[in-house]
């Protein structure tokens, strides 16, 4: 299993978030390096971001879901053309960083 997952949930919708571009990020020396990336899934899922088996080395790290191109395709305008969601890896563990999502706010957890 990839040691960071992401879950996109519509909540206007009340359905999965399929078709979202994220791309990950690790913070160094000042700038944001991209490391990998997906698309959700059918069930709003990018299982996938980092490599099985690898551990990431500690520190700060960026989602950033491409949300304007999700609600563009609904023919729903929206105030976030973009989430960025920061956070830090501080062990081996794995991190699942959902988002709960509509036109006009969003929010975020540390999953399970």
């Amino acid at each position: 299993m990839s040691q960071i997952t992401s879950h996109i949930l519509d909540t206007s919708a009340g359905k999965p978030a399929q078709g979202i571009k994220v791309m990950l990020f690790f913070f160094e020396e000042e700038k944001w390096i991209p490391i990998n990336g997906g698309i959700s899934n059918l069930d709003g899922r990018i299982p996938d971001l980092v490599q099985a088996n690898k551990t990431l080395e500690l520190g700060i790290y960026k989602l950033k879901f491409e949300t304007g191109n999700y609600f563009l395709q609904k023919s729903a305008s929206t105030f976030y053309p973009f989430v960025e969601i920061v956070f830090e890896i501080k062990d081996s563990s794995h991190y699942h960083v959902p988002l709960l999502l509509n036109p006009y706010g969003y929010s975020t957890y540390r999953g399970s």
